[in-house]
């Protein structure tokens, strides 16, 4: 995420998450069965794209849905770290159907539309329809607008920073579906209003198209970000610069040589280190300096779940016993 060390906590919770996920699941089925329909009555590629539009959503709700379950798995012995990244699988299926079963079917459907065609049929079923699904996105959106804010005012970060570099992508891939679907709810709508002044299928079949482009660019900006995670991103540079200083800041240890972390889910991180303990302490001292390190990083940082520190001699040391200075 952003700046301060605050972020590094994550989310509020799982629950809002969940319940953001399946109110959206919940209206873009509904949305989805009554464009269809009103898309066969009207003749209009822009509302079948729109329909398809929210198939892909729906789908990606499911799939969405799936990730957060099998993400809050315990560790076992086959899966020592968690399932915490397996959310970013789900959620890269998600974008996946978002590209395939909507910007796809869009696209092609507006293309269809310009090269042979269609005589636009009964706007009015189209239009009743376009307005109550607005009605329905727009709550939906709300919900997960709602929760992403109170989370950007709880880190005390700029809301746009959040959205973009919250490692909940659950949240991010609502916010961003239910806002292309209203902007393609009012493509539509155009597409609708522009075929039914001039008579020609051409504005519907260029409504589809933007509709068709629009789904490209949020599957290609959730499928990035999941990536990322896929990856392995790490915590933020100023969090990283927190956590040197609260290692060093510990008895008996002289330096941090190496830090590596990783974020493993929305509320769990993973750091390792290289240490360079004083050379007169003792292996006890050492321990229980290793035991005190990692209270200092969880009681900081609430998210960092599992500590790893390696003692390491330092630059000095390694000199005079003729070893490579860089460990």
């Amino acid at each position: 995420m952003a700046e301060p060390a605050r972020e590094a906590h994550g989310t509020t919770g799982g629950g809002d998450s969940t319940f953001t996920v399946i109110v959206a699941a919940l209206a873009n089925l509904g949305i989805a069965i009554a464009k269809a329909v009103a898309g066969v009555i009207s003749g209009s590629s822009a509302m079948l794209s729109e329909a398809a539009h929210s198939v892909a959503d729906t789908v990606t709700e499911v799939l969405l849905l799936t990730s957060l379950r099998r993400s809050t798995r315990p560790a076992d012995e086959d899966h020592p770290l968690g399932h915490g990244p397996e959310r970013y699988i789900w959620a890269l299926l998600a974008a996946v159907a978002t590209f395939v079963g909507g910007a796809v079917f869009a696209l092609y459907d507006g293309v269809h539309a310009l090269t042979h065609g269609e005589e636009p049929g009964d706007p009015l079923v189209a239009y009743l329809v376009l307005a109550v699904a607005f009605l329905l996105e727009g709550y939906s959106l709300r919900t997960g607008l709602k929760q992403a804010r109170g989370e950007a005012r709880h880190y005390k970060v700029p809301f746009g920073r959040y959205l973009r570099r919250t490692p909940d992508t659950a949240v991010k891939a609502v916010v961003m579906e239910d806002s292309a679907a209203l902007a393609g709810l009012l493509l539509a709508a155009g597409g609708l209003l522009g075929g039914q002044l001039t008579g020609s299928g051409a504005w519907d079949g260029a409504a589809s198209l933007c509709i068709g482009a629009l789904l490209l660019y949020v599957a290609w900006v959730l499928g990035r970000s999941n990536a990322e995670f896929l990856i392995g991103r790490p915590l933020p540079r100023t969090v990283r610069g927190r956590i040197r200083a609260e290692l060093v800041a510990v008895e008996h240890i002289e330096a941090v040589l190496e830090l590596t972390t990783l974020v493993q889910g929305p509320r769990e991180a993973l750091v390792a280190a290289k240490v360079d303990f004083r050379d007169v302490a003792t292996a006890a001292q050492i321990e229980w300096a290793c035991e005190r390190a990692e209270q200092r990083l969880r009681e900081e940082f609430p998210m960092v779940r599992r500590v790893y520190l390696d003692p390491t001699p330092g630059f000095a040391q390694r000199r005079s016993e003729g070893l490579n200075p860089w460990p």
